[in-house]
């Protein structure tokens, strides 16, 4: 079966980030990818001209739609839009059940149940694929590449919430520092993966952290300005893999390879940080058509 990836992120006019980005990166690596959209940006590779806040029900009313149906084998959070919708958001995703009936490793409940009781403190696991907890990547999205800011002090101090339920937390370096470091993050339980792209020098190391052990990966930088998305790109990469069911250094090792193959295809557009060639420089339905039916 094909897994299916939620993403719960904002929209990028320019389609360098957001869900544009998302749904490009878990296409290429063979997912399918559904999204619940918390904030439309118009925004080009200049910066952020103007940010719409979707009403907090209309995302709750996305994420029920798919998951009561299609079913969810992982979950990609980006910019959440408010702190209202980053507590609505947890709060749906702590009482996420089995779909009773439902073919599939996935996860789902029917649409009308959403109470308003009050919520544990602690949020119970999550069934997936394995029978552990659904696997959720949450990139704390804070800052666009341009600069641009996307998430409020009210909204930050809402991501609390949101990494406990995490798999995995992506923060980059100032994100980090933000968030207060990786200690108060670890503490929550998540898996932290440090991104060091804000870093100086030549080479980029992005480390893992987990309980177990830490891991790296170091790569010669690539300079480009082209690189609008990145934080994006590799969280979808992750939670694909995920859903696939690749083990977690796997799936980062595999999403930071696409990003720096991203990077290295982006097509030049744009007066600014334009965005990555998520195609690679390939037109995959021409290579599929000459493959199918030959001449």
């Amino acid at each position: 079966m094909t897994a299916r990836i939620l993403i719960i992120a904002g929209s990028d006019s320019g389609g360098g980030a957001g869900i544009q980005a998302d749904i490009k990166t878990v296409t290429m690596l063979g997912g399918h990818a559904m999204t619940a959209v918390t904030a439309i940006t118009a925004q080009n590779t200049l910066g952020v001209q103007a940010v719409y806040q979707i009403p907090t029900d209309m995302v709750l009313a996305q994420i029920d739609s798919v998951v009561s149906d299609i079913g969810v084998d992982a979950i990609k959070i980006g910019m959440i839009g408010s702190a209202d919708t980053a507590h609505a958001v947890a709060a749906y995703l702590e009482r996420l059940s089995p779909l009773p009936g439902r073919e599939g490793p996935g996860v789902g409940r029917p649409l009308g149940e959403r109470d308003t009781s009050p919520k544990p403190t602690h949020p119970q696991p999550l069934p997936s694929r394995a029978g552990s907890r659904l696997p959720i990547i949450f990139d704390p999205v804070m800052i666009a590449t341009s600069g641009s800011v996307l998430a409020d002090s009210n909204t930050i101090a809402a991501f609390t919430r949101l990494m406990r339920l995490a798999t995995l937390v992506t923060p980059n370096l100032p994100e980090l520092a933000a968030l207060g470091g990786e200690a108060p993050i670890r503490a929550l339980g998540p898996a932290v993966l440090v991104k060091g792209g804000h870093a100086e020098g030549p080479h980029i190391t992005d480390r893992l952290v987990t309980d177990a052990s830490e891991t790296r990966w170091t790569n010669p930088r690539i300079e480009t300005r082209h690189a609008h998305g990145t934080g994006c790109t590799l969280a979808s990469g992750i939670a694909t893999g995920l859903a696939q069911g690749l083990p977690l250094d796997a799936a980062i090792a595999r999403a930071i390879a696409f990003v720096r193959a991203a990077l290295a295809s982006a097509p030049g557009l744009g007066a600014g940080h334009g965005p990555m060639g998520h195609a690679l420089g390939t037109s995959p339905f021409d290579q599929w058509k000459d493959r199918q039916c030959p001449a």
